[in-house]
């Protein structure tokens, strides 16, 4: 598959620049440097569409300015940060700005939305398109009104010299822009300083909250369409290997409405064992899918359950020679078997869900050869060439139409769910609506894997920390859906999934580590493990920040100051521009601020306590420096632990959308919480145990507590916000509740009962 480069983003790739009076318009895009075409004017490049991958804004002759957006919109607001790019760049009126999520046709270019990545990967070239369009507006401007074009600036769309003016809607109407700016010519342009900014930073109101509170938003499960059919899926008993034997249709006869079943059969190999049921509504096809006989033969994995996944997990990390080097840091083998002392601590995490509030689902119909999946969805250009095979069409013959999602979190990353829709559109030759139930969107969930990691630290005989070994064993959802992203081990010997080991390459100064990344076979071939919120880095940060408090309590040192003499900046933690300039520096700055706003050390009632954990999510290649103290009480009779009070500092460079960022802090330490404490379900005979909220408990607003989130004021390049809130919230809670009682739990979710066994022990 395509491999995404994130640092062609940031560094400018070699693409010109078109601005060209199209039609009614002016048309801004990116393009590749032609050689064939080069004589031709931009408006002709662009008329001709030989752009690529996007057009990036459009300017009619009202003065309306259109922000064309390929990420998928899930909450977050992203099309809202985006725009305010552009438009801060171009000196727009912000009430004359729209956005528009787009489709999956080839001229929007490479389509993901995920690892929090969105305004880090598009803030320069977005910047710099936005001052190329202004330089164009000004120097057409300058020529209608008869000045030079030095002597301008624009404001609320408008070209403005002294007492002079004139709105970018006769520049479009009256001016005829042609210009292409070469990638040397588009790397001068630097975003305007922050002083200079009118938007960007400032608060401002989302585009799509109007949208989303009169109704008329648009989720894929509004979908509706001439002569569609509703369908079903029955989710065979395991994801690989089930086959289907025989089918007993004779009750769901019965069900008014019914109209048949089909047998599935997919070429990509996704779905094995599938069977959907259709009915003239979707009320009908949940009523006789209910009735329907299915007689499969299971897979290898029908009863495989939680307790053999950890114990798998657990034996791979005990092995040390098991998986592949993440990091190589030193000589951890000469470390260990110099120690005057080591403790080793084993960390477990349990199988979690999406849940999202609207269950996966999507619309198909073929028109003229070819296939239309209305849905939601964010990553199109991996999925997409999967519902070509699976259809048995070329790539150019589907187009996925985008629409908001009620919730994605990674699950929404894996575009399996169009699959059962586009096989049974296909098969009746209609156009077919399928959404999953809430138990079926549980049991077809790529759920975030069960995981275990295994931790050893070494000190010398004057108790100085030499080192510390680390193996983290988990399904990889990479492995599985994008195996093009794998990278080498950084010997050379084996592939890893990133996204299932970032953060366990940390920014703590050591002079001896070692980190092995291990896949869990028997997690990999039981499910399809998922991408969700906070990736590798909600998982490890539990580990990694639990066992650095174990180790500062080890040495006799407080845990913030133990956390502070470790972020020294130095060597490979020094960053490095544009996305981490002060390295560690800028991550014990949080932490220094998170532990004055807490009151970090204050005297607390009994059975409460301070714990503390820092985070530089979602990667290396793009840290979000924030720490996070957790103020908890635990009732020492029950186990049970309230969390009074959460108080995270955030260092994510500019803050672009600041009413974004700070709803998209509060759902991520919230959903930390949830994954600390109340969320987790279990493997049982190959399938997930919890199907519904009646069992699957994620966090209830009576247990939300006090949060205190700051941004730190910076002007630094913009890195991501959707996941990193939620990394340390884990870690800190469990510190925390070790201050309170003595008790140290390492299994997550924590439970009341795990409290007890911990205090007791």
């Amino acid at each position: 598959m395509t491999r995404l480069n994130k640092g062609e983003d940031i560094q400018h790739s070699r693409r010109q620049f078109l601005i060209g009076s199209v039609g009614a318009g002016l048309v801004m895009a990116f393009a590749p440097a032609f050689t064939q075409y080069g004589s031709l004017l931009a408006s002709e490049k662009i008329e001709k569409k030989l752009f690529n991958p996007t057009i990036w804004f459009e300017i009619n002759q009202s003065g309306d300015i259109l922000v064309n957006v390929t990420r998928a919109e899930m909450g977050q607001h992203v099309g809202t940060a985006l725009a305010r790019i552009v438009a801060d760049e171009l000196g727009a009126d912000w009430n004359r700005v729209s956005i528009k999520h787009v489709d999956t046709d080839p001229k929007w270019g490479y389509m993901v939305t995920g690892g929090s990545w969105s305004v880090f990967q598009s803030f320069m070239p977005m910047s710099q398109a936005g001052a190329a369009g202004r330089e164009a507006l000004i120097e057409a401007g300058a020529a209608l009104i008869g000045v030079k074009p030095a002597a301008c600036t624009t404001q609320n769309s408008q070209v403005v010299c002294g007492n002079q003016s004139i709105d970018f809607a006769e520049v479009v109407k009256r001016g005829q822009i042609d210009k292409t700016y070469s990638a040397e010519q588009l790397e001068k342009f630097s975003p305007k300083k922050a002083s200079k900014r009118s938007l960007i930073a400032k608060p401002g109101s989302a585009l799509d909250v109007p949208l989303k509170s009169n109704g008329k938003a648009r989720y894929g499960i509004d979908v509706e369409l001439d002569g569609m059919v509703y369908a079903r899926p029955l989710v065979p008993p395991t994801r690989y290997g089930s086959e289907v034997k025989a089918v007993n249709d004779s009750a769901a006869k019965e069900v008014r409405g019914y109209l048949g079943y089909e047998i599935l059969t997919d070429p990509s190999g996704l779905l094995q064992g599938w069977v959907t049921v259709l009915a003239d509504t979707y009320y009908c096809a949940i009523k006789a899918a209910d009735k329907l006989k299915v007689d499969y033969r299971k897979g290898d994995t029908a009863k495989v359950t939680e307790e053999d996944l950890i114990a798998e997990g657990e034996k791979l990390a005990a092995d040390k020679s098991a998986g592949a080097l993440f990091v190589e840091h030193g000589n951890i083998e000469s470390t260990a078997s110099q120690a005057n002392k080591s403790i080793e601590g084993v960390y477990r995490t349990s199988s979690a869900l999406h849940f999202a509030l609207e269950p996966v689902n999507a619309t198909v119909e073929f028109c003229d050869g070819v296939c239309h999946v209305y849905t939601g969805n964010q990553w199109q250009s991996l999925f997409l060439p999967v519902v070509a095979k699976s259809v048995g069409l070329s790539e150019d013959k589907v187009i996925i139409h985008q629409h908001y999602l009620g919730g994605g979190f990674g699950r929404r990353l894996a575009g399996d769910y169009m699959l059962p829709a586009a096989l049974t559109a296909k098969a009746v030759n209609k156009p077919v609506k399928l959404v999953f139930t809430r138990e079926d969107d549980s049991r077809f969930d790529c759920i975030r894997s069960p995981s275990v990691q295994h931790f050893w630290a070494y000190w010398d005989d004057k108790n100085k920390l030499q080192g510390i070994e680390h193996a983290a064993a988990a399904g990889w959802p990479t492995k599985t859906m994008a195996p093009g992203f794998l990278i080498d081990a950084v010997d050379g010997k084996g592939k890893i999934d990133t996204f299932s080991i970032s953060g366990a390459d940390h920014w703590y100064s050591l002079k001896n580590h070692r980190v092995r990344a291990i896949n869990n076979p028997l997690a990999q071939d039981t499910f399809v493990p998922g991408w969700l919120r906070a990736v590798g880095p909600g998982w490890i940060g539990w580990g990694v920040e639990s066992f650095m408090d174990e180790v500062a309590h080890t040495q006799g040192v407080d845990p913030v100051e133990f956390r502070l003499s470790l972020l020294d900046g130095k060597g490979k933690n020094a960053g490095k521009a544009p996305e981490a300039v002060g390295g560690a520096k800028r991550l014990a700055h949080v932490l220094r601020e998170a532990k004055a706003r807490s009151g970090w050390g204050r005297k607390l009632p009994k059975h409460e306590g301070l714990g503390v954990a820092v985070a530089a999510g979602q990667e290396r290649t793009m840290p979000t420096w924030s720490a996070c103290v957790a103020h908890v009480k635990v009732d020492p009779a029950s186990g049970k632990v309230t969390v009074l009070k959460l108080t995270t500092v955030m260092d994510c460079g500019t803050v672009v959308h600041p009413d974004g960022a700070l709803a998209q802090t509060e759902g991520a330490m919230l959903w930390g919480l949830s994954l600390a404490l109340h969320e987790g379900t279990r493997i049982k005979d190959g399938q997930v145990a919890d199907n519904n909220l009646n069992t699957y408990t994620p966090l209830r607003m009576n247990d939300v507590p006090e949060l205190d989130i700051r941004f730190v004021d910076n002007a630094e390049f913009p890195v991501g916000l959707g996941e990193p809130g939620l990394i340390a919230v884990a870690p800190s809670i469990g510190n925390a509740i070790f201050n309170a009682v003595g008790a140290r739990v390492r299994n997550l979710p924590i439970t009341a009962d795990a409290v007890k066994a911990a205090m007791k022990g």
